[in-house]
């Protein structure tokens, strides 16, 4: 039995991997971000006409009726090249829509989705660190959704967002609507926007299936960041063996020191190995729903800690250029940052999955 990837998802990273290379050299990645802004509407647009923005929708509604193991494939190349888009608030408010909107809702909000007419993102995170469905407590009565969000990905962008609610619900606001308030934020991650939303009695429409799916929207979305953090390590590992490669020390190429070596060796053995543990939890989010919160959680805390402990390895082994802005080091490794904090850091889904495992 063949457990790697099929030539059609092969072809899909290599495909992102090379618009992203010809794209967004690093000359451009640097530019979009110094200046903080997060998405680069041109580098978006054409990835959305790829197919990107649809990818896992159905295809009735303009998508390629795709998984999410297949967005965990292109959050690794993201990661990868750190693109500047807003991917995973506009894929996850897809997923919301997929699996937790009535017929109508899917029939209206998904075809714009899939073709990037509308820019979607997810609220979830909350003041006080409280990212998971039981612990949000943004109110919806009688259509009127009050509360605040903070972190929320390309907030400021978005013409729709797809809100978490008490009870575990997800509700959809649009932009502009009255009592909605949307502050820009910048953020450790230059390259992904977020922002805070407050809201006053916003009209909202509440998703019909919002509290079945609420649980497997944020399984998903621990895979993706985990996905991208992934993608982010392995970018860092392989220009930092380039780097050691060609800079030398009493005349020495620093690949030559031993104790390069073993550093190296380890950042390898500690990261490939999560490989089958990333697309194991997307799978099952695909296809074992009473795995997936397990695996979701174990996937989110291991590989974005591995991701982020190479990281710290390659600015070391960077020396002290790597400790500067000038250093493209930087990049990367606050996106690793991100992809750690978002949705909750390591301790919390380690402590999720003990409980979930019967442990605690």
């Amino acid at each position: 039995m063949d457990f790697g990837l099929s030539e059609e998802q092969r072809l899909l990273q290599d495909t992102i991997r090379g618009f992203a290379a010809m794209e967004c050299p690093i000359a451009r990645l640097r530019e979009r971000f110094e200046e903080g802004g997060g998405c680069d509407a041109a580098l978006w647009k054409g990835l959305v006409e790829m197919g990107v923005a649809g990818l896992a929708l159905p295809a009735s509604n303009g998508g390629s009726d795709l998984e999410v193991l297949d967005l965990a494939l292109v959050s690794e190349v993201l990661g990868e090249s750190a693109l500047p888009v807003p991917f995973l608030g506009h894929v996850l408010a897809g997923l919301a829509l997929r699996w937790g909107g009535s017929p109508a809702q899917r029939d209206h909000w998904l075809p714009r989705l899939a073709t990037g007419d509308t820019a979607a993102t997810v609220a979830f995170g909350e003041f006080g660190g409280h990212w998971q469905p039981e612990e949000w407590t943004a109110e919806l009565q009688g259509g009127r959704l009050s509360g605040a969000k903070v972190f929320v990905p390309d907030g400021a962008a978005a013409d729709a967002i797809v809100v978490g609610t008490r009870g575990g619900g997800l509700a959809l606001v649009e932009a502009g609507a009255p009592g909605l308030s949307v502050r820009a934020v910048l953020g450790v991650d230059r390259t992904r926007a977020v922002a805070e939303i407050a809201l006053d009695g916003v009209v909202a429409e509440p998703l019909a299936e919002g509290a079945g799916a609420a649980g497997r929207l944020r399984d998903a979305a621990l895979v993706l960041l985990a996905a991208d953090a992934f993608g982010a390590a392995w970018h860092l590992l392989r220009a930092t063996i380039a780097y050691v490669g060609t800079r030398e020390q009493f005349g020495t190429r620093l690949a030559q020191f031993q104790a390069v070596k073993h550093q190296l060796a380890n950042a390898v053995t500690d990261l490939e190995p999560a490989r089958g543990l990333l697309w194991y939890a997307a799978h099952a989010v695909d296809r074992l729903p009473e795995r997936a919160p397990h695996a979701a959680a174990v996937a989110k805390a291991h590989i974005t800690d591995r991701a982020l402990s190479v990281a710290r390895d390659t600015v070391e082994l960077h020396g002290g250029i790597g400790y500067t802005w000038e250093s493209d080091v930087q990049i990367w490794f606050k996106r690793t940052l991100f992809d750690r904090a978002f949705l909750g850091t390591p301790e919390l889904h380690r402590e999720r999955s003990a409980a979930l495992a019967g442990w605690a």
